[in-house]
């Protein structure tokens, strides 16, 4: 029964007992693979190696050792393994048609793994507006996770292709602007003192001899004086679900409050000017 012929391949009978040879090798070499990751994620865990790194070379080895379980179970099969090359030269066509992006997001995959201008754990921001961080770098798509907690899945041709900020590329540390408003009569020097505190008490505030936190007088505005809080912080610091700005907000609003500085809201003020003019008062006769 085992022996029995199903159909043949380039004159090669195929048995039962052969695809179950195939079946072997393809488990097995998805088995090794598995191991072979979860060896590396140890690795992470206890020798305290590169995580970015270590996920680079387990996605090699998982595409290394499928591809090569592939080749042996074809030729086991009965394919020539000197026929591969018309295989190649007509998936080639069909790359060229049908895949092609299926093929530029696989090449762009391979790009990111091996000259690594995103590892797994950045905070990214696409030109397409996605902004999260990177949670897996996958043959044809990289996940993001948002701050919403959503998943997006983002081609790797766009990160090769499209203009791609990267937060945390060479150093976490970055500075953003928190705007802000006060009424017309505030201290600016109290404004300054009272913001610097708020920003002190931001855990993921950086400061150091170089990077220090500043209060820019921006502008005269309607209603308000403009202040800008510029201050460094540390990106990984940063909740995956949460926004500095938000963070600094309720810093900034809880010391205005407990210092007497007052927030302003759009407002008008109206002048009446009144004068004495000569009124005319006509009575029509009724007829």
């Amino acid at each position: 029964m085992a022996d029995y012929q199903l159909f043949t391949i380039s004159q090669s009978p195929v048995t039962l007992r052969i695809l179950a040879r195939v079946l072997f090798v393809l488990i097995c070499a998805w088995l090794i693979s598995g191991f072979t990751r979860r060896f590396l994620n140890r690795l992470v865990r206890k020798e305290h190696a590169s995580e970015s790194s270590m996920y680079t070379l387990g996605r090699v080895l998982h595409y290394s050792i499928i591809g090569i379980a592939l080749l042996v179970a074809l030729v086991m099969l009965g394919l020539d393994a000197s026929k591969l090359a018309l295989v190649a030269g007509a998936l080639s066509v069909g790359i060229g048609f049908g895949l092609q992006a299926i093929f530029s997001n696989f090449i762009s995959g391979l790009i990111l793994l091996f000259e690594q201008p995103l590892r797994v754990g950045d905070l990214v921001e696409l030109e397409s507006g996605v902004f999260g961080r990177i949670r897996d770098i996958n043959v044809r798509s990289t996940r993001i996770t948002t701050r919403d907690n959503v998943d997006i899945l983002v081609p790797n041709s766009e990160f090769v292709a499209g203009r791609v900020i990267n937060h945390t590329l060479d150093d976490p540390v970055r500075r953003i602007h928190v705007p802000f408003g006060v009424a017309y009569g505030s201290d600016p020097d109290e404004v300054r003192e009272a913001a610097a505190a708020a920003a002190e008490r931001v855990s993921i505030t950086h400061t150091d001899w170089q990077r220090k936190t500043e209060v820019w007088l921006m502008e005269f505005a309607d209603s308000a004086l403009n202040f800008k809080l510029v201050v460094w912080i540390n990106s990984n610091m940063v909740s995956p679900l949460g926004d500095p700005y938000a963070l600094y907000n309720v810093e900034l609003l809880r010391e205005f409050n407990d210092r007497g500085i007052e927030i302003p809201f759009p407002q008008r003020d109206l002048h009446l000017r009144s004068w004495d003019a000569p009124l005319t008062i006509a009575r029509r006769n009724s007829q």
